[in-house]
Formats: C-alpha cells, structure tokens, sequence
C-alpha cells in the first residue's frame, strides 16, 4: 500500500468534514434550501475578502474569473499594464490580447516582486491605462508582489488595480477595502480547501462603474448580470452546488481559526520550509519576497526535475509541484496552504531529502527536518 499525500500548491488537500459535506443528498439551485446557503456563505467570503462589496461566484476555475475581470471592465484597444513576473503574469497578458487590449508588460524576473517604481513609471508613460493586472502572489515563482503600495499609485485614479489573489486570499494580509484593490479574485482549490470548478470575484464601486461602459463582449461571465441574480441569493446560470455546500464547511473552519491565526499559520510553515530548505543548502527561487502559500527551490545539478517529481509521486507517494517553461526540471514548489500543518511541512521535507539521497546528492538525513522543527518549535504552540 502506498499512502498519497497531496502537497502540491493547488489542488490542495480537503479536510474530511468539508468531503463528508459535498456528499450530502444535492438540493434544486431554484428552491429557498440553496438560498439559505447561498446567502450564508456569500456572507462568509464578504468576511474572507475583508470587503463589503459582494463576492460572486462563478462555476470555473481561477481563469474564468480573470476573464471576467478583463471582459468586464474593458473595451477594445483600451490600454492595461500587465506585471509579467511568472507564469500567470503571462497570462493577465495572453486574456487581454485575445480580448483586443493593448498591454504594456512590466517583465520582473522569475522569482523577484515588482518594483512600485516600475509601476509607477508604466502609468506615467500611459496615463489613460485603463487597469493595472497583478498576482498578489504569483504560484508558478511562489514570489509576493507589493499589491499594498500598487494600490496606493491608483487609488486616487481612474486606474483599477485588478488583483489575482488566487493563492493569497486565505494565505496572507490581502484586505480588499482596506489597501483600495478595486479587484479581487480566488478559486477554490488553493486556501478554500476545495476541489477546483469555483472562482470568486468581487469588485469595487469604482470598479462596478468601470463596468458599465465597458463594451468588450461577455455572455456567461456578464457580472452585470450574475451581481443582479445573486443580490437575490441565486445564480444566473446552474451553480456547483456541492461545491458551494462544501464551501460552507470551509468559511465555518476558517471563522473559527480566525484570520489572525491564519495567516500566521501559513506564514509559520513557509517559515519552516523556507529554513529546511536553506540547512539543506537549496537555493531558494523567490528570495526577496516569498509567499506563504509554496516555497520553491532549485534542485542540485544534474538532477532531473522530472524523474525527481515521478520517484516522490510513484515510489513515495508525496505529490509537489515542479517548475514551468523554462525553470522545468530545475525546480520544485512545495505547498503550505488550505488544508496543512506543521506535519505537512515534515512530510514534504523528510521526503525530499530521502528522494536526493536516493539521486546520489551527499547529504545528511535530517538536516532540513531539525531547521524545520526548530521553526516550528518555536512557533506552534502560539498559533496551533
């Protein structure tokens, strides 16, 4: 028997009362039973995403919820500045070509946040941009940007600042209304702790206002149209029902942890890992701005990437998540977000050094597990 233990940075673990719950009887979307919970937890990501605005829900996956954003508030040939800084920077820029922007990329080296004044000299350059696309963090570099200073630069602007919090809502200090993120996105398979096939999305006033003289065609994504159905606790088109009832279990774990705790419980076991890592003389992709959700780091020369990742996966069980383009086979990206803790970490770690032994890297078993304990040690019992 080999026990599998999923620790890749999206989709992440689910707990077991958030699968027991998807496993009731599914109830009619049309009857006052989903209302109820459609309310519930409309109310509970309003309290997740620190705003008052509403949070919609959308059936699709992170993607679809940047297209809307993109759909939603622009027209054709409007100018956007695009921060490219990974895999999902790129794509900000792949969705507003195909919908007929111009985007101005901002390329930050893979692993590195953007620099404010690189912002800020983009929308000196192009004053009639019509939104700024960021990754709050950026999963495929597992690199923070500064969305907090971002914000300030259009805050007092006819610029939106359009944030991809897919891996940081829940992870990290992401408070919508407070820092002025005109908007904000996530999907359910990295912190919420869900199967992926739910995205979420809210938007400012400003960004609603945006919204009606945008002339960029949308159908199924027309969040006009979504905002007016679920004000009434429904949904314009057939709802993941069972997601969004597993989605109710998840809001009632994390109100009870409380967002104090965690993100303090993310940023403790990226500590730890990040500490693992170093004693075991990896070099760490994103140095200077690390997320809480994936720490990546380089793999010794002349290991395979790709064999490392199938011998964890197949032989020990353990699924992390590799690099993509041109960092492929070079590096891995181990998670700590949603459904994780301190175990997690030790699992990840004892397996990676057992897997380099097993590639023929020196080292001394056990080296990054005690730096992780140490972290963890000292930490724990205030957060746990």
């Amino acid at each position: 028997m080999l026990k599998r233990y999923l620790l890749t940075p999206g989709p992440t673990a689910v707990p077991p009362e958030v699968m027991l719950r998807m496993s009731q009887p599914l109830i009619h979307h049309r009857t006052p039973e989903f209302e109820t919970l459609f309310a519930e937890v409309q109310h509970g990501l309003q309290w997740l995403f620190q705003t008052t605005q509403e949070v919609l829900m959308l059936a699709a996956s992170g993607t679809g919820a940047m297209e809307a954003a993109v759909a939603n508030l622009c027209s054709a040939g409007d100018t956007v500045i695009v921060v490219n800084g990974g895999k999902f920077g790129e794509r900000w820029t792949k969705i507003s070509q195909a919908f007929g922007l111009k985007p101005v990329e901002i390329k930050v080296e893979w692993g590195q946040a953007v620099q404010p004044a690189a912002v800020a000299a983009a929308l000196q350059a192009h004053p009639h941009t019509k939104a700024v696309l960021v990754q709050a963090s950026e999963t495929s570099t597992t690199a923070l940007h500064p969305v907090k200073a971002l914000a300030a630069l259009t805050r007092d602007t006819d610029t939106l600042l359009v944030v991809d919090g897919i891996t940081s809502i829940g992870a990290t200090e992401t408070p919508m209304d407070e820092w002025g993120l005109d908007v904000v996105i996530t999907g359910s398979q990295k912190a919420l702790m869900l199967p992926p096939g739910l995205a979420f999305i809210a938007l400012s006033e400003k960004a609603w206002k945006q919204v009606e003289s945008a002339t960029l065609p949308r159908y199924y994504f027309d969040l006009r149209r979504e905002r007016k159905e679920q004000q009434k606790h429904t949904t314009a088109y057939t709802p993941a029902i069972s997601l969004i009832n597993g989605l109710s279990a998840v809001l009632h774990l994390m109100q009870d942890e409380g967002l104090e705790h965690l993100f303090a419980r993310h940023a403790l076991l990226a500590a730890a890992t990040r500490a693992a890592a170093q004693a075991l003389a990896l070099t760490l992709l994103a140095q200077t701005s690390p997320s809480p959700a994936a720490t990546g780091v380089f793999l010794p020369e002349g290991i395979n990437g790709s064999q490392f990742l199938k011998y964890m996966r197949d032989r020990m069980g353990v699924d992390i998540a590799g690099g993509q383009d041109h960092l492929k086979g070079k590096i891995v990206r181990i998670s700590h977000i949603g459904y994780a803790g301190p175990f997690d970490v030790i699992t990840a770690i004892s397996t990676i050094e057992m897997a380099l032994r097993r590639f023929g890297h020196p080292l001394e078993l056990g080296r990054g597990l005690r730096a992780a304990e140490e972290v963890l040690m000292d930490g724990w019992p205030a957060i746990g």
